[in-house]
């Protein structure tokens, strides 16, 4: 019996899962005995803070904080979020006109973006990209416009081309850097540019500032708030998944545009009663406390990066080295490239027991790459190189061209 269900046009604008037939493969391969290294998915491997754990036992214990939250998270969390915004980035917010707390940034962004455009209106997103960032607009009818990202490319330059050639007009650009998947970074000039972009074209903005933190090398990545005039067009998103590793407790927040901010808060109040309680309270502890635990987790990433791309530089496959992120974006080896992203992910399950995510399930432009994430102990990071090497080198006579990596990875200035 089949249903004609009133979403089913809407579910028909996804496409199939791109990483489900990677995904299948690995898990049949761990089913069949076989030690398969997961550099696949981008989940954490690292604990929250002690310090904040215990802060979640201890609300946890307290019977009233097992009630029904506010949705729009409680006074003290969106204090802090202000205060935390104010110390790193010297950007003044109201936590009661602009900031929402939200169930991580996938609710927030797709519940923001299903309030802020009508079926039909035109959205602009990188491709390839994190999938929440097109896919929320085409759960809410939109229709989207990838605009090219990676090396070699100037984004800016190609968010120019794509306004004069698109009709309707864009009503919202969504945006993240640093970027995932591929790693791009940039400076305070270049959201400038994307403030003046965007009121000249009466555009909005959503900013994912998920990897605010995971920087490298000297690098420190700034917030589309602190660009001049920001908050008259967008807002930023931010999660504690990364930074304070808490992944699994699902909570972030939404701050800047005050309308934006309040057309969130409004359609959130109809649809959730927030976050668990216990875990608001133990986020603000994380936000106001001693922030060396941030440093220890960006400690970790960064000596992960160096150990996988210097092993991948030495079974030859050239990778640069990611100033942001917890992932390495590496373009396929060109004797293996015309076997596509998803044929060679799966092709190192089978040759070098590794399971990465195909390029192709970040958009069309990402398949002549594959995306490592930096959620493995350095043991086992060392042992998938050894993997990788037998795998490169099983094909023909192993050599792998010098200049097949990643190239330089900034956005346009």
């Amino acid at each position: 019996m089949g249903f004609d269900l009133a979403e089913k046009s809407r579910m028909n604008r996804l496409p199939p899962y791109v990483f489900a037939e990677v995904n299948a493969l690995k898990m049949q391969k761990r089913w069949a005995g076989e030690d398969i290294i997961d550099l696949g998915m981008g989940n954490p491997d690292l604990p929250a803070p002690d310090h904040v754990i215990e802060k979640l036992v201890e609300a946890a214990r307290k019977k009233h904080n097992h009630r029904y939250s506010a949705s729009r998270g409680i006074t003290r969390l969106r204090e802090a979020v202000s205060e935390w915004y104010k110390r790193n980035y010297d950007v003044d917010i109201d936590p009661d006109r602009e900031a929402v707390v939200t169930i991580g940034v996938k609710e927030g962004m797709s519940h923001l973006v299903l309030v802020l455009i009508s079926p039909g209106d035109v959205v602009f997103a990188p491709n390839p990209t994190y999938p929440i960032h097109p896919y929320s607009a085409i759960i809410a009818g939109g229709d989207v416009r990838s605009i090219p990202i990676g090396p070699e490319r100037n984004f800016l330059d190609d968010l120019q081309v794509a306004i004069k050639q698109t009709w309707p007009k864009p009503k919202l650009l969504v945006i993240s850097f640093p970027h995932n998947p591929t790693t791009t970074v940039v400076d305070l000039e270049f959201f400038d540019k994307i403030v003046d972009f965007a009121r000249e074209h009466k555009i909005m903005v959503i900013h994912d500032l998920a990897y605010a933190d995971l920087t490298f090398d000297g690098y420190t990545a700034p917030s589309f708030l602190q660009a001049k005039g920001a908050k008259e067009v967008g807002v930023e998103f931010f999660s504690m998944s990364k930074s304070y590793s808490m992944a699994g407790w699902r909570v972030g927040f939404c701050v800047g545009n005050a309308e934006m901010v309040g057309a969130l808060t409004r359609i959130k109040s109809y649809l959730d009663y927030g976050v668990f309680q216990p875990i608001q309270i133990a986020a603000t502890v994380a936000l106001k406390s001693d922030q060396a635990c941030v440093k220890e987790i960006v400690s970790v990433y960064k000596s992960r990066r160096d150990i996988l791309c210097e092993g991948l530089e030495r079974v030859g496959w050239k990778t640069d080295k990611p100033k942001g992120t917890m992932f390495v974006w590496a373009r396929i080896p060109e004797e293996f490239r015309a076997m596509g992203s998803v044929n060679f992910s799966k092709y190192l399950i089978e040759e070098a027991k590794v399971a990465v995510s195909p390029g192709l399930g970040f958009g069309q432009y990402g398949d002549e790459y594959v995306r490592f994430a930096l959620v493995e102990n350095e043991m086992r990071t060392r042992q998938a190189i050894r993997g990788l090497r037998k795998a490169l080198q099983k094909n023909g006579n192993g050599k792998i061209e010098p200049g097949a990596g990643s190239g330089k990875q900034e956005a346009g200035r």
